[in-house]
């Protein structure tokens, strides 16, 4: 019998939307959401993310997991 582990990651995006354009970036993969949290105190000093500090987004994420679970 095996025993599987679950092992989360954590995502750090930046969205920047305009009036008819949406500009999505991702800016990391890390392996807590402290980890995250600090990218994201480093890159929101940056040029281009200080302007938009609200446009940042952490999202967890089960490795080996499917989350498109439908067809286009």
């Amino acid at each position: 019998m095996t025993i599987e582990s679950t092992v989360n990651v954590f995502v750090l995006q930046h969205v920047r939307e305009s009036e008819d354009d949406e500009d999505v970036k991702l800016l990391g993969i890390y392996s807590s959401e402290r980890n995250a949290l600090n990218a994201q105190k480093r890159f929101s000093t940056k040029s281009g993310f200080i302007q938009y500090p609200e446009g940042f987004f952490i999202d967890k994420y089960v490795l080996d997991k499917d989350y498109w679970l439908e067809g286009f």
